[in-house]
C-alpha cells in the first residue's frame, strides 16, 4: 500500500480557532486508526515569542521580518515532509499552522515576490506544495465577543484583524482547494465543519457527532436560597397592538427585590426569528450566561428557553420537529461553551418536558418535547 500524505494548511485572520482545531484533529485522526499527524507550528509566533524577533518595537521592519519567517517555514516544511516519509503509518496528515502564502498578507505584492525570489521560489511553486487550504474566518467577523489578546504575539485590534483576514484570504485565493470556514452559527459548529471538510479532503466520511442525554432531578428551591443566596425575579410583559402583524411590540416589567424596571426589546435584524417573531440567538445566550455569572457568581439554571411552533401531527402519529431539535441543540452547545468559560450551570429547562399549549396566541403554538393530546384541537 502506497503511503498517503495529505498536506493541509490552516489559515485565516487572528483569533480564528486554529489552535482549537489542531487539538481536535489530533483527537480525530488517531494512531490506532492508522493515522500519523505531523503539525508544523506557526513560525511568526515562534519568532516573536521565542526569539524576540518582532516586526514592531523598532526591532526589524515587516519586510525584514518576512525573510526570517519564510526561511524558517521552508526549512520546517522540508523536514516535515521527510518525517512523513519516515514514519511507519501509511496515512499521514501534515497540518500547517499557517504557511508561506500567509506572509503575503503583511507586505506588498512586489515585496512578497522579491522575498520568494530570494529563496528561488514562485507563488505557483509554493501553492503546489499544499493539497488543501482551510481558511478559518477571524472571530472579529461575526463573533467579536470571543476576540482576545491571549496570544502573546497578537497585537491586532478588531479592525486590523478583519483587514488581515481579508488579506490572508486574498493571498490564498489562487489555490484550487480553498475552503472557507466562517462564524455563521457558533464556534463548536465551526470546528465541526472544519473537521468534516478534512475528512472529505482525505476521502472519508465524517463520523456522526456524539449526542448525550441527561436526566436531572428538580432542585430544592429553599436549598437554593439558603445555600447560594438565590433570589426570585418577578417579570411581567405587556404586549402592544401593532399596525404590522409581522412586528411584535412589548414592554417588560422586571422586579428583583427593589423597584421594578421597564425594558423595551429592540429587534435585531441579523437574527433568525420564530413564527411568532421571537429572536433566536444562541451566541447571545452564551454572552448572557457569562454576564450574569460574572455579576452574581452563583450557579445558574435556565427555567424557560423552549421553542413554540406550529407542530404538525403526521399520519403515523409523530411530530417531526427537527427545527426544535436544532434550536435546543444550538443553545445547549452554547451553554457548554459557557461552562468552558467558567460559568457554573445547574440545568437547562426548555419549559415543560410534556406538551402544553400557549393561550397567548389562541392555543396555537406548542412547546412539546413529548407530545400529548394533539387530537383535542
Amino acid at each position: 500500500m502506497a503511503k498517503e500524505i495529505t498536506r493541509i494548511v490552516l489559515t485565516g485572520g487572528p483569533a480564528a480557532g486554529k489552535t482549537t482545531l489542531i487539538s481536535r484533529i489530533l483527537k480525530e485522526f488517531k494512531p490506532e486508526d492508522g493515522w500519523h499527524v505531523i503539525t508544523i507550528p506557526e513560525t511568526a509566533t515562534e519568532l516573536i515569542s521565542g526569539f524576540g524577533i518582532r516586526p514592531f518595537g523598532n526591532c526589524v521592519t515587516m519586510e525584514e521580518f518576512q525573510y526570517f519567517v519564510i526561511e524558517d517555514q521552508l526549512h520546517k516544511e522540508k523536514l516535515a515532509l521527510k518525517a512523513a516519509q519516515m514514519v511507519p503509518e501509511e496515512k499521514v496528515l501534515l497540518i500547517y499552522d499557517r504557511a508561506v502564502m500567509d506572509d503575503k498578507a503583511y507586505v506588498s505584492d512586489s515585496q512578497f515576490k522579491e522575498i520568494l525570489s530570494h529563496f528561488g521560489k514562485t507563488e505557483e511553486q509554493i501553492l503546489s506544495g499544499y493539497d488543501a487550504v482551510l481558511h478559518l474566518v477571524t472571530c472579529a467577523k461575526g463573533a467579536e465577543y470571543a476576540y482576545n489578546f491571549g496570544n502573546a504575539a497578537r497585537y491586532e485590534s478588531l479592525e486590523d484583524a478583519r483587514a488581515k483576514d481579508d488579506l490572508t484570504l486574498r493571498a490564498w485565493s489562487a489555490h484550487p482547494s480553498l475552503y472557507i470556514i466562517d462564524n455563521s452559527i457558533d464556534f463548536e459548529d465551526k470546528i465541526n465543519r472544519a473537521i468534516a471538510q478534512i475528512y472529505r479532503i482525505v476521502g472519508q466520511s465524517a463520523p456522526a457527532v456524539e449526542k448525550r442525554k441527561f436526566l436531572i432531578s428538580m432542585p430544592d428551591c429553599e436549598t437554593l436560597t439558603e445555600k447560594y443566596g438565590a433570589v426570585s425575579v418577578e417579570m411581567m410583559q405587556i404586549y402592544l397592538n401593532s399596525p404590522n402583524p409581522q412586528v411584535e411590540r412589548r414592554i417588560r416589567q422586571q422586579k428583583n427585590g427593589g423597584e421594578p424596571g421597564y425594558f423595551k426589546p429592540v429587534p435585531n435584524k441579523n437574527l433568525l426569528k420564530t413564527e411568532w417573531g421571537w429572536e433566536i440567538d444562541p451566541i447571545g445566550f452564551r454572552n448572557t450566561l457569562n454576564q450574569v455569572y460574572s455579576r452574581y457568581r452563583l450557579p445558574i439554571i435556565i427555567t424557560e428557553n423552549g421553542l413554540g411552533a406550529h407542530d404538525k401531527l403526521e399520519e403515523d402519529g409523530t411530530i417531526r420537529d427537527d427545527y426544535r431539535i436544532e434550536y435546543l441543540q444550538r443553545h445547549i452547545e452554547q451553554m457548554q461553551l459557557a461552562i468552558d468559560d467558567g460559568v457554573q450551570m445547574m440545568g437547562y429547562c426548555p419549559w415543560s418536558a410534556v406538551d402544553l399549549i400557549s393561550t397567548h396566541e389562541g392555543f396555537d403554538k406548542r412547546y412539546a418535547i413529548g407530545v400529548v393530546g394533539c387530537k383535542c384541537y
